[in-house]
């Protein structure tokens, strides 16, 4: 052997660590291949904190090394980092692939393995080969796609600490997994007909009627028939039923009790879906990508085949493509395009074995097609949208989470937990200067998702190996995260509701100069105790500071939360403000679209000035979505919003809208809700068209949002919360502030709706944000 001088002169050794999602994405045996390639010695290797590289040889060909290691990474992997250590070089032969490391983790790299990825083009490919060994099998998965998040026990991720465990690898599969030149190298959950897990088709009473791919077909076949079929997937159970049968679509609708409320679309390929709707560059790019979401597409007037009674008189169509090789094959034997919606009860968490899915699903649906992979934790579907260009995520889960977002002004040192809120939970932990968010956990609403919501916070403390120093809520006192908060921690850190979407936004963009934030949605508990909703925030993001400085005025919600589920009672409340004929007119609208009583109407006008107030803008929407859409009663959340939004896309801005100027009251700056309601009853009753009449109110909110940024002028505008789901206000919103000048920021990766409120808890606590000392 050469003496370690001379190897010196000759060659140089370098030791790489890289952080970030680098687990579970075929880093290694990426790792593995750009080292051989370029002649290079050494080893590569998992640990608790990331990846682990030790390299010998040329040195201009370990510098070209380096370079590749973030120019040519694997799609799916995330590198937060890659630290270099010169080592003494000490001939090594030959590139091996280490065993994992198995010890504690820094604090500094809390996550190493990414979300679960769909089916490859390579896996597809051989799924329909005849020829192929794996030919029809619905668990194929190499190095780039398939399961990661919903089947790993803990780091480093191995198959001994995964949920394959159970399922030895056969002759085939270990000469794959063991060879650097396959794209199986390493790939954990690699497995195939003879050594990995199997589906069964059974009766909703669990007698197993077929077995292997005759289960398939055996759902394929009751999915033609217009039967409901659950179908246990990668994060869960899904209720399917053909897209095309309105007989269908209505008893899945009726037997899950879901009113009028769109369900999503699983479609086969790309083509199936611009068969039905326009779909753009963007659009498509994100369909066909590694996460796979639902993408939320325009409609522009009636499907192909898609019956109506899938979306009614909604403006958007939910579409994702086939993401796991069981629904490609599902798709692909139907032949249709298929319903896809959660296996669950309604706000109860994804049912995840075949046992719970026949207890809890048994009346939903009339089949059931089931596996042997254990889930280890439920993930739903991502649900996204382009806003201004932009992609949105409206609901972070399935191929998008979890996910870590950095912020160098993060406090260097610490453990936060954030319960989240109460709606469209998720939780989040900060490890230092990174905050990660968990998947979609849903509304805490019933027994089984505040048991869930429990789960999901001890899960995400032991995923990442740390323990909470800290734990963080929403002011609310009787939200079920709050009350969860108060049982783990004797002093919770509460962070109001508005305010944590507003240090959302600030993590996401990293935004450290004050700015406006116009943060609107239904309801969050405001510092004064009252219901926010419609508020202009001045935030200082790196001083906690978020100081309410104008509103939305508070108007009546008679009846509390009732008049959420009655969007009528709002309406009927704002009537009061009008002068005697525009309120006459406007009841009688009231009367048809409730089918109420003129004693039901003034029994909650005499409640109307002495019950609760609200300044919500997602309320006000509520009031016009009743007024002008005809929803008094709302069969699912924000259905009289929606539909109003619906009947303005369908118009361009044809009505005046009347310059925005907010009274000063009480040190804010508020805005009238009663002017835009009375402007739509005057316009309606001259004969003003619907649509026309929903998108002058749109209108008139822009405006408004116009006036607070140019009065609050140099300031960045930001704008949050869930009213900014809403694609024609965002879009409208940020088209008139760019016009006008300002730099605005808008939620993106970290969703707009209360989805993102457990990030903005941490923000504001690790910021120390003012807190209200709020009693349970």
């Amino acid at each position: 052997m050469a003496h370690p001088s001379s190897l010196h002169e000759a060659c140089v050794a370098r030791r790489f660590r890289i952080r970030g999602v680098v687990q579970g994405v075929g880093f290694r045996p990426f790792v593995h291949r750009i080292a051989v390639a370029r002649g290079l010695t050494g080893s590569v290797g998992n640990d608790a904190d990331g990846v682990f590289v030790v390299v010998e040889g040329d040195p201009a060909r370990v510098d070209d090394f380096a370079q590749a290691l973030r120019r040519e990474a694997p799609a799916a992997a995330r590198i937060e980092d890659v630290q270099t250590e010169p080592l003494v070089p000490a001939g090594l032969a030959g590139f091996t692939i280490e065993a994992s490391v198995v010890a504690g983790r820094s604090a500094a790299q809390p996550l190493a393995v990414g979300p679960d990825l769909s089916t490859c083009p390579d896996c597809l490919r051989e799924l329909f080969d005849p020829a192929d060994r794996r030919h029809r099998y619905p668990f194929l998965n190499c190095t780039a796609c398939g399961p990661r998040y919903t089947i790993v026990v803990d780091v480093p991720y191995d198959r001994e600490r995964t949920a394959m465990a159970g399922f030895a690898l056969c002759a085939d599969c270990a000469r794959e997994y063991a060879d650097p030149a396959d794209r199986r190298f390493h790939a954990e959950p690699t497995a195939c007909p003879v050594c990995g897990p199997q589906p069964s088709f059974t009766d909703r009473d669990g007698v197993v009627l077929a077995e292997r791919d005759a289960a398939v077909g055996a759902a394929v076949d009751s999915l033609r028939a217009g039967q409901v079929v659950a179908v246990l997937g990668l994060g869960g159970f899904h209720l399917m039923v053909r897209a095309d049968d309105p007989a269908a679509v209505a008893t899945l609708r009726q037997r899950k009790r879901r009113g009028d409320k769109p369900f999503a679309v699983l479609f086969a390929d790309l083509e199936a879906v611009r068969a039905e709707v326009p779909v753009s560059p963007g659009e498509a790019e994100l369909l066909q990508g590694p996460a796979a979401p639902i993408v939320l597409l325009a409609r522009r007037g009636p499907c192909r085949r898609i019956c109506e009674a899938v979306a009614p008189g909604a403006p958007d169509l939910g579409a994702m493509l086939a993401n796991n090789p069981l629904q490609h094959l599902l798709c692909r034997g139907v032949g249709v395009p298929l319903v896809a919606t959660s296996g669950n009860l309604r706000d109860e968490p994804l049912c995840i074995t075949p046992a719970e899915g026949l207890l809890r699903l048994g009346s939903l649906a009339d089949a059931f097609l089931v596996h042997d992979r254990p889930i280890l934790r439920p993930i739903d579907d991502s649900i996204v949208q382009v806003v201004a260009g932009e992609v949105v995520v409206l609901r972070r889960a399935r191929g998008y989470a979890p996910l870590a977002f950095d912020w160098d002004r993060l406090p260097e040192h610490g453990v936060d937990l954030a319960t989240g809120p109460h709606t469209k939970n998720t939780v989040a932990l900060r490890t230092g200067r990174r905050v990660v968010l968990s998947p979609h956990v849903g509304d805490l609403t019933t027994v089984a998702a505040r048991d869930h919501h429990e789960r999901a916070l001890d899960d995400l403390q032991q995923l990442l190996g740390v323990q909470a120093e800290r734990v963080v809520c929403d002011t609310h006192p009787d939200y079920a995260s709050t009350l969860s908060a108060e049982r783990r921690s004797a002093a919770p850190l509460r962070v109001p509701h508005h305010a944590a979407h507003a240090f959302a936004l600030a993590l996401e963009h990293r935004l450290t100069a004050p700015f406006l934030a116009v943060t609107w949605d239904g309801t969050g508990h405001g510092d004064d105790g009252t219901v926010w909703g419609g508020e202009f925030l001045r935030v200082d993001p790196l001083a906690g500071v978020a100081a309410r400085e104008g509103r939305i005025a508070p108007f009546a919600l008679p009846g509390g939360e009732s008049a959420v589920a009655e969007p009528w009672r709002i309406a009927a409340g704002l009537c009061l403000g009008l002068e005697p004929e525009l309120r006459d007119f406007a009841e009688r609208r009231l009367f048809e679209a409730a089918g109420l009583a003129a004693s039901d109407l003034r029994r909650v006008q005499a409640i109307a000035g002495v019950g609760p107030q609200t300044s919500s803008a997602g309320r006000l929407f509520d009031a016009l979505g009743a007024l002008v859409a005809g929803v008094g009663v709302a069969t699912h959340e924000a259905a009289a919003a929606r539909a109003l939004t619906a009947l303005a896309w369908r118009a361009e801005p044809g009505l005046d809208v009347p310059r925005a100027t907010p009274a000063a009251t009480g040190g804010l700056l508020d805005f009238d809700p009663c002017q835009p309601f009375a402007a739509a009853v005057r316009s309606l009753r001259c004969g003003d068209s619907a649509a026309v009449v929903a998108r002058a109110f749109h209108d008139t909110l822009v405006a408004w949002i116009l006036a607070m940024a140019d009065r609050f002028r140099p300031l960045d505008i930001g704008l949050t919360g869930g009213c900014f789901q809403n694609r024609l206000l965002a879009e409208s919103a940020v088209r008139a502030l760019r016009d006008a000048g300002h730099r605005v920021w808008f939620a993106q990766r970290i969703p707009p709706n209360d989805g993102g409120v457990a990030a903005g808890q941490l923000v504001g606590a690790a910021f120390g944000v003012p807190v209200q000392e709020v009693s349970g």
